[in-house]
């Protein structure tokens, strides 16, 4: 979960996206991490995939609670890498936030009026349209980490790819939300633009061993 500036707390024009298959690709992906490759890394230079997996469950506790206008000390740090911790039972208990991430943003309610993420005080159908975004793009990442394969919910990624897109062009500043946007062809598949959008290298693997 990134901290959204100030130029894109106004309302995008997203429309309400069903997370259920989202965070069940992601809940897949999940449980297919094998203990051995916490230690390893992703496409995000801050996390490792235990680190990315406990950013997960954060941000799935975060806009759960953003969703439910449950404001509080879940809705009110800003995201810290050096705090996503995960915990003892996350097999079991990402997947079950993660439902509750989806069943939450299912109220219409969720996606009007204001609330709060991050520490940030959002419009509604903003903080929706993050939460889509980071579950987009977060499972790719977790995908590309553990060696899975990723096929993303199709309308959670078309909601993805336009906020990304937006983010990028917000005052022509070319820089993608979690980095300067990598460039990806025209004509590559969605996914790829997406990523690209996020400023991830669509290409990335893991390092492989000497």
């Amino acid at each position: 979960m990134r901290r959204v500036p100030p130029e894109e707390q106004r309302t995008t024009g997203t429309p309400s996206v069903d997370l259920a298959e989202q965070t069940r690709i992601v809940s897949r992906l999940v449980a297919e991490v094998p203990d051995t490759r916490l230690a390893g890394p992703t496409p995000c230079p801050a996390y490792t995939v235990g680190g990315l997996l406990g950013h997960l469950r954060g941000l799935a506790v975060a806009f759960r609670d953003a969703a439910r206008k449950d404001l509080g000390p879940t809705t009110d740090t800003a995201p810290d890498p050096a705090a996503a911790s995960l915990p003892a039972a996350w097999r079991e208990e990402l997947p079950r936030v993660l439902g509750e991430l989806a069943e939450a943003w299912q109220d219409p309610g969720a996606w009007t009026g204001m609330t709060r993420a991050g520490g940030v005080d959002l419009p509604g159908e903003v903080a929706g349209a993050v939460a889509v975004d980071e579950l987009v793009i977060h499972g790719w990442d977790l995908a590309r980490a553990t060696g899975q394969e990723y096929l993303p919910d199709g309308a959670a990624l078309r909601a993805s790819h336009a906020f990304l897109l937006a983010a990028a062009h917000e005052g022509d500043r070319g820089g993608g939300i979690f980095g300067p946007v990598v460039a990806v062809p025209d004509d590559a598949p969605l996914l790829d633009r997406a990523v690209g959008l996020s400023g991830r290298d669509p290409g990335w693997a893991p390092p492989t061993a000497p």
